[in-house]
């Protein structure tokens, strides 16, 4: 593990505040502190290329599971960014169920949030965090979340996200989101919406940086 690098990891339920609480914490660091002091990376730039599938078959893939994600390059890339080297992050395209061309140049920082369903659950990834941070939030309040979120950032119908949701969504939560929890060394209710919590760990961070 770099000495210069620290990487927490925030997991939970899709819709349960990850991206909102990673984006409030780099925001609160970057008020005052310079650029290379925190970046965010998400494991949904991750997802698998797939251009042996149509749209079609891709519209088909249970994106909730384990194997819909390139976690040997994220851990790649966590340790290139651990060695203060820059990377090449992956951009996914929701659009056409694909990886695009484009990628974004992300440089290493002094703290690194991860944050994904599943970055608790591949042992890969939880050997290369620090802290691992669970966000819990009810089911419900999770597919309230999920159901604004891809229809209004997404261009979807309700009807197809209620669709995955029963599907894939919740049963690949409790199998494998889930159970991951367990491998928390914080648990957080309410994600990006608990403030004592973001106190809490933008505090943390503080200490972090200081020097």
């Amino acid at each position: 593990m770099s000495a210069t690098t620290t990487i927490i990891g925030i997991a939970g339920a899709s819709g349960a505040g990850k991206s909102s609480l990673a984006r409030q914490l780099h925001e609160r660091v970057r008020a005052n502190r310079s650029a290379n002091d925190i970046a965010i990376l998400h494991e949904d730039s991750y997802y698998r290329r797939r251009d042996d599938l149509t749209f079609e078959q891709r519209n088909q893939i249970n994106y909730d599971h384990p194997s819909a994600f390139e976690h040997d390059l994220m851990t790649q890339h966590l340790h290139e960014l651990q060695a203060g080297r820059a990377i090449e992050v992956p951009q996914y395209d929701y659009a056409i169920h694909n990886r695009s061309d484009q990628t974004v140049t992300m440089q290493s920082a002094r703290v690194l949030i991860v944050e994904g369903i599943l970055i608790l659950h591949d042992p890969w990834l939880r050997k290369q965090l620090d802290l691992r941070v669970f966000v819990d939030v009810p089911m419900d309040i999770c597919l309230s979340r999920r159901i604004l979120r891809d229809c209004e950032e997404r261009g979807r119908d309700i009807g197809s996200v209620l669709s995955q949701y029963h599907l894939t969504v919740r049963p690949m939560f409790f199998e494998f989101v889930e159970p991951s929890k367990d491998h928390a060394d914080l648990i957080v209710p309410g994600g990006g919406e608990n403030k004592k919590a973001i106190e809490v760990l933008h505090g943390h961070l503080d200490r972090l940086l200081v020097g």
